[in-house]
């Protein structure tokens, strides 16, 4: 059975006496083992990010421009056999996983651009004789924690900025689809990135904890589940540790009377069924204004429900695939089980889906509810499944408060024809990204992204200049060049620049 391994040093390297079976969601059966290493491996992960960051922080921004661009060119160059692991491993279809590598390059090609992004500020002539500057220098040893959801894009979102400021990063992806990451090291090696600057090493809460807990790890970006985000940025902090925890989600989307519903409904079947509703910026609740609007939606969603093709990940027809493990497609259904209990009417069961020769894979059909009520815990807290609720809403203000209110920040989008609404909503809403026509609205590379209140922790967002402030700290140098005359100023008291 083909073991994967931890990559410390430019090498694969064992270690660890437990192991994590990394299962094939189409068939339900165990692929692989993940050895889960210990504090142990995480220490000679260290050692060699000790060893090798000094002399690549040394390395001019150029250079480490150069080594960016070669990993980009070398991941194009593996693409079609990255899809093809990742979909192995968490099961969206091969599109879907080829859209997660190109979403983690687009910030590959943002840290292209790093000697720009690194340029400090200079005041000449402050004061007499006297100029100032600023530099951006790397932390030093960094890491970064990433989920099973996107097992390219999340880790080149984090290492891309981190190594072109010159940092040396520690990976430790999820155990679940921890072959890509791997993967992605070895490219980088490839491309010319010195042993010890990029590596991964595997584990579960055991090696969180090391991580967190590490005096030389200087800096941590998590993604994942809110309650854990929570905990990360908490141990963190309490360690002196810069972090940033991006946690769970709960998007809306707001539909106005004016919305042009085959659009919005095209948008939803994607943005809420896609990769089986396994994002954080999915759209899993649909607010249309008005009982005449939720009416007409919830009449054009159910052919197009219908329509979707549920399949294997190889599938090159299908819209979605299974679901990551047996045990989050039985948490999936249980929330679909909560929604029933507590009076939300299904209009479309998903549970119960077999896939003809497939019986065994962890497969969910689409899920519709309607008159999904605020105060429903299936509504509160985040599915992440193929299921899509509808919360009808009686005017605009009350949509406005339904996304502001909620727990989570993460993102939302509104739907309307009205300029004046949709510049509104984007002014008042409570929520970190605002899509307006967008379903998905992740921004681009050179921006930021970042949730509020639940969905995030920590004050600074992951990539663009955001990502380049997170992973460097600031020096300010005031300096003189005497003439060799004395200025008769008084040495004892505080300069000023008058």
């Amino acid at each position: 059975m083909r073991a994967v391994e931890h990559f410390i040093g430019g090498n694969a390297a064992s270690g660890g006496t437990r192991q994590h079976e990394i299962w094939d969601p189409n068939s339900g059966e165990v692929q692989a083992k993940v050895s889960l290493g210990t504090g142990e491996e995480l220490q000679k992960a260290v050692d060699a990010a000790n060893n090798a960051q000094p002399a690549w922080a040394a390395t001019n921004p150029q250079k480490r421009a150069r080594v960016m661009f070669a990993f980009k060119a070398l991941v194009e160059a593996h693409m079609d056999e990255l899809a093809e692991l990742l979909s192995s491993e968490h099961g969206k279809v091969i599109a879907d996983a080829q859209g997660d590598v190109q979403r983690g390059l687009d910030v590959i090609e943002f840290a292209c651009g790093i000697p720009h992004a690194l340029k400090g500020e200079y005041t000449q002539g402050a004061g007499p004789g006297i100029d100032v500057y600023s530099m951006r220098q790397p932390l030093g040893i960094v890491a970064g924690i990433t989920p099973f959801n996107f097992p390219a894009m999340i880790p080149m979102w984090m290492f891309g900025v981190a190594i072109a400021c010159g940092n040396a990063f520690i990976l430790k992806p999820s155990e679940r689809d921890p072959s890509v990451p791997v993967r992605l090291a070895e490219l980088m090696k490839e491309a010319g990135l010195p042993d010890g600057i990029l590596q991964v090493v595997h584990g579960d809460k055991q090696m969180v904890d090391a991580i967190l807990d590490h005096d030389d790890i200087k800096a941590v970006s998590f993604v994942g589940s809110t309650d854990i985000a929570h905990y990360v940025y908490q141990r963190g902090t309490e360690n002196g540790k810069r972090v940033q925890a991006m946690g769970g989600a709960k998007n809306h989307g707001i539909v106005m009377p004016d919305a042009d519903l085959d659009q919005v409904v095209n948008d939803l079947a994607g943005a809420a069924f896609g990769s089986a509703g396994e994002r954080c910026m999915a759209l899993p609740v649909v607010v249309p204004v008005g009982n005449d609007t939720a009416d007409r939606l919830r009449e054009k969603l159910l052919p197009a429900i219908d329509a979707l093709r549920v399949g294997v990940s190889t599938d090159v027809d299908a819209h979605y695939g299974p679901v990551v493990t047996a045990e989050h497609k039985q948490r999936v259904e249980n929330w679909i089980q909560t929604g029933v209990d507590e009076g939300a009417e299904l209009v479309v069961d998903g549970r119960g889906f077999s896939l003809q020769g497939h019986e065994e894979g962890f497969f969910i059909g689409p899920s519709l509810f309607d008159h999904v009520k605020p105060g429903m815990e299936s509504y509160k807290e985040e599915i992440f499944g193929p299921v899509l609720q509808i919360l009808r809403a009686g005017d605009f203000e009350e949509a406005l408060g339904l996304a502001s209110d909620h727990q989570y920040g993460n993102g939302v989008a509104i739907f309307t024809r009205n300029g004046h609404a949709a510049r509104e909503f984007a002014s008042r809403v409570n929520v970190g990204m605002v899509g307006i026509n967008v379903p998905i609205p992740v921004p681009v590379a050179y921006h930021t992204f970042g949730g509020w209140k639940n969905s995030a922790f920590g004050d600074t967002n992951q990539h663009g200049m955001e990502g380049v402030k997170f992973w460097t700290k600031i020096k300010t140098i005031t300096q003189r060049w005497p003439d060799g005359s004395p200025d008769g100023g008084n040495a004892f008291v505080i300069p000023t620049m008058g």
